[in-house]
């Protein structure tokens, strides 16, 4: 059985930063989705895809705008897709920039299987769910759409656009936002996620292409490809653990079941990695408490009740047991012009 895909969690930052920009609480959103809002703040975090889904719905509900996906695009920079990001600005053509984005975009989300095809006239973009996977939300879709044609007119100039694009996603009531971003013939309701575009554009040679610097981040994303490949499981338990603790200390089963694994699979995937699941969590909770502890917005009980604890005192018990301090002590340490704090 496969586990759940990941994405990463800079690439839910963004949406995160449409929402504040709309007057919406954002961490309020995040924490009814059922995620930490300061796991946002990693730029190497990964959301489980069930909670991302979740938080888009939640999102649109919210807003009452169907279009949020498109609108959210526009909150998307370089970093937000990692060294990918800084690789596809110093591309050399467009087909160069999306041959990466197919080679590399597991760095950023295994949600989605790409391709990029030859045509006679023009090249072909597909991005679809894998068999047996669930789908993002459409509204996700929407902003990976809209990202790949920003992208194209940020090399080639604001006129460029694709020669169509087909949306597997219903047909919206009002369908003007997505013409507007897109300038080209819709195709709603479609057998596949399409995007298609002319071939002399995307074979046309871009001045501004650095290989050298493209070269350099494609040497990081292929190490980083490499960690995903080798600490999968390790890094899927935490991100699962990082959404599912505010709900209260959840259980083995309960994260294999997440991932959509029996039991003992998850077991011996963690043993093959070194780890257990008891390990796995208290070292999690351990990084998360010392994380919220330097936020002084954040109250001890209000730490606890992030970290899944059934009360403070068990919260305090464990917190001595990892740093021989009781939780109000090591916060004294914390506090600026203390012999202790850093």
């Amino acid at each position: 059985m496969t586990a759940e895909p990941t994405t990463l969690a800079s690439w839910t930052r963004a949406l995160r930063k449409q929402l504040d920009a709309l007057g919406l609480d954002s961490a309020a959103l995040c924490q009814a989705a059922g995620l930490e809002p300061s796991l946002l703040d990693d730029p190497n975090a990964r959301c489980p895809l069930s909670i991302t889904t979740r938080l888009w719905q939640l999102a649109v509900e919210a807003s009452g705008d169907p279009a949020l996906g498109l609108k959210t695009s526009q909150f998307v920079s370089p970093t937000t897709f990692h060294a990918l990001g800084y690789a596809l600005v110093a591309s050399s053509s467009l087909r160069e920039m999306f041959e990466r984005i197919v080679r590399y975009h597991r760095v950023v989300s295994d949600a989605l299987e790409l391709e990029l095809r030859e045509c006679a006239d023009c090249y072909e973009f597909r991005f679809r769910v894998p068999p047996g996977s669930p789908p993002p939300a459409a509204e996700a879709l929407d902003a990976f759409a809209a990202i790949y044609v920003r992208s194209c007119r940020n090399r080639l100039g604001r006129d460029f656009a694709p020669l169509a694009v087909h949306l597997q996603r219903a047909a919206p009531m009002d369908a003007q936002p997505w013409h507007a971003v897109f300038r080209a013939p819709l195709f709603f309701a479609a057998p596949e996620n399409l995007l298609r575009f002319p071939r002399a554009a995307f074979e046309q040679r871009l001045d501004d292409g650095n290989p050298e610097l493209a070269e350099h981040n494609e040497t990081v994303l292929k190490r980083t490809l490499e960690q995903l490949q080798h600490a999968t499981w390790t890094h899927k338990v935490r991100a699962c653990l990082e959404a599912q603790l505010p709900d209260g200390e959840p259980s083995a089963e309960r994260i294999a079941q997440t991932l959509h694994l029996s039991l003992r699979s998850l077991q011996r995937h963690l043993a093959d990695e070194g780890l257990n699941y008891e390990s796995l969590l208290a070292d999690t909770r351990q990084r998360l408490a010392l994380q919220h502890m330097r936020d002084p917005r954040c109250s001890i009980s209000e730490i606890a009740y992030l970290l899944g604890f059934a009360d403070t005192s068990s919260f305090s018990r464990a917190f001595k047991r990892w740093t021989g301090q009781a939780p109000s002590l090591y916060r004294e340490t914390l506090k600026p012009g203390h012999p202790g704090s850093t």
